[in-house]
């Protein structure tokens, strides 16, 4: 019996996909390229050893890696192998890193060699844990598995595995107070939202790739354990396209433009203005150095992207348009803004989804053109909510007429044309770089030194990472407290990007008579 789209999963897809594209390139890291026939016969073979070392559909394994060809093997093989994928920050220090394998249920870890240390630390405390892996060709420590043991070894052909469009994968994202909540995201829901199967099975999809005459070759600059490099990577593998991985552990903008000219990359996914300064800087410094004309498309989701920003890039992409995606972890395609050279825009104005309403907190829908702010909602394919948090999801992804929405948090006006102008998210939260800091948990930590009477955190506008992380501090003395010491001491308590880049020593309070924080009391304190 055929599968319809409804009962689809990546599985599937990849499974059809690599019959029909086999001698294509699936993978270049550096100088390593690997074919779609390599890539297949090498998930199968994972799959079988993950479900032979007792790893059951539904099994949760973390992917405690940077971007690398184990980060996209791996992630076919537990597709394939209906198990379900974790992602890790690797920027996490180790109690983050804790309740992610633990709230998780982590049934298996995969890491990378240099983040053995903090798994080694951790490792009497995850009882739950099955098996662990690593990743480097070669190596893995005595307590581990090797990945690439797993790719090498036993039968290459497709699996006999019957998938269910309700098979799932977690994308962990920040929470409220500052520690991380599982998304769950059936895979049929992301496949219909992302638009990603042509037809209604795998083998018609599988026939619309081979009849194509045109693969993407997509360089994801931005994490694979973030939404924005998770979703396209996927997506651009589904198209029977070619992934590039930049080699090197942090960003370089000179290598990414590097590879974008040796390797005709038609795709770029970012995250907004963390990654277009740095390439507006090296061009600006190199840019006829560089072949850019095979880029078709600079993409971008989860942060905010300057309008002046897309606009200088498209001047030396001259092929391509900047598309900015308007979503989050918990609902995609809340809307979309396409720019091309010569055109104009706004910061933050999207055309809206097919799927999305701007209501007020009472889920009174918004009239357009009255200038009232409104949260974004989406319906239709939609994740199944937060992995065991029931308050949490009766907030977020509430029935509304019968209905049922996600609802991030994003806060807008509905202008009236149509067009949404994105006002941020709600509360405090701060996006630097895609990344979620909830003020809080650096409030807290601040205030565990014992010069610290009281601490402000919040975000300011930075021209890289859109807003930078700062803060206000209430001390005992100013002259007695050095800020850069302060800024010392949370070296070992959170990780770099939750960390204030800049702090300000002040004598006031600045909470209100209630007790509650006023946080337009501490920025006005603050000394940028």
């Amino acid at each position: 019996m055929k599968k319809a789209v409804s009962d689809l999963n990546f599985g599937d897809l990849l499974d059809a996909v690599g019959e029909v594209v086999a001698d294509r390139p699936a993978l270049v890291y550096g100088p390593l390229t690997r074919s779609w026939r390599e890539f297949s016969e090498r998930t199968n073979r994972l799959a079988r050893h993950l479900m032979a070392l007792g790893l059951e559909p539904g099994a949760k394994v973390a992917f405690y890696l940077r971007n690398s060809p184990s980060y996209v093997e791996l992630l076919a093989a537990c597709f394939k192998a209906r198990l379900t994928h974790v992602n890790v920050n690797y920027r996490y220090l180790d109690e983050e890193l804790y309740h992610i394998f633990d709230n998780s249920d982590a049934a298996a870890i995969a890491y990378d060699p240099e983040f053995r240390p903090h798994v080694q630390a951790l490792r009497p405390r995850l009882q739950k844990v099955r098996v662990f892996f690593e990743s480097e060709i070669g190596q893995h420590g005595e307590d581990a598995q090797s990945l690439e043991q797993g790719c090498v070894s036993g039968d290459g052909s497709s699996l006999d595995v019957q998938r269910a469009g309700d098979d799932l994968y977690f994308m962990y994202t920040g929470g409220t107070t500052g520690m991380p909540k599982a998304v769950m995201w059936p895979h049929n829901n992301r496949i219909e939202v992302i638009g990603i199967a042509r037809g209604d099975t795998a083998a018609e999809h599988a026939r619309s790739v081979a009849d194509s005459d045109v693969f993407p070759v997509l360089l994801p600059a931005a994490p694979l354990m973030h939404s924005t490099g998770f979703t396209s990577t996927v997506s651009a593998l589904c198209a029977g396209g070619c992934v590039v991985l930049l080699p090197s552990p942090r960003f370089d903008a000179a290598e990414c433009l590097s590879e974008i000219e040796r390797c005709r990359v038609t795709a770029i996914a970012l995250v907004g203005d963390a990654f277009s300064v740095p390439i507006l800087e090296e061009l600006r410094a190199r840019g006829g150095d560089y072949d850019l004309s095979s880029v078709q498309a600079l993409t971008s989701a989860g942060a905010m992207w300057s309008a002046g920003n897309k606009r200088a890039l498209l001047d030396y992409f001259g092929n391509a348009s900047a598309r900015d995606s308007l979503g989050s972890s918990e609902g995609s395609r809340l809307g979309s803004a396409e720019l091309k050279p010569g055109e104009n825009t706004e910061t933050g104005t999207f055309t809206m989804g097919p799927n999305t309403r701007v209501l007020t907190e009472e889920f009174r829908d918004v009239a357009p053109g009255s200038g009232e702010a409104g949260l974004l909602a989406t319906f239709g394919p939609i994740p199944l909510g937060y992995y065991k948090d029931e308050a949490r999801n009766r907030e977020t992804f509430p029935t509304i007429d019968g209905v049922r929405h996600s609802i991030p948090g994003d806060w807008c006006t509905l202008e009236a044309d149509g067009t949404i102008t994105l006002l941020g998210r709600g509360s405090n939260c701060i996006n630097t770089g895609g990344e979620k800091v909830f003020p809080e948990e650096a409030e807290e930590a601040l205030k565990a030194h014992p010069d610290v009477l009281d601490a402000a955190v919040f975000g300011v506008p930075d021209e890289r990472w859109g807003e930078a992380v700062a803060g206000v501090v209430r001390v005992r003395s100013v002259t007695d407290t050095d800020e850069s010491a302060l800024g010392d001491y949370l070296k070992t308590r959170l990780a770099g990007y939750k960390r204030p880049k800049k702090l300000s020593c002040v004598l006031q309070s600045f909470r209100a008579e209630n007790g509650k924080m006023d946080y337009d009391a501490a920025k006005s304190l603050f000394a940028p």
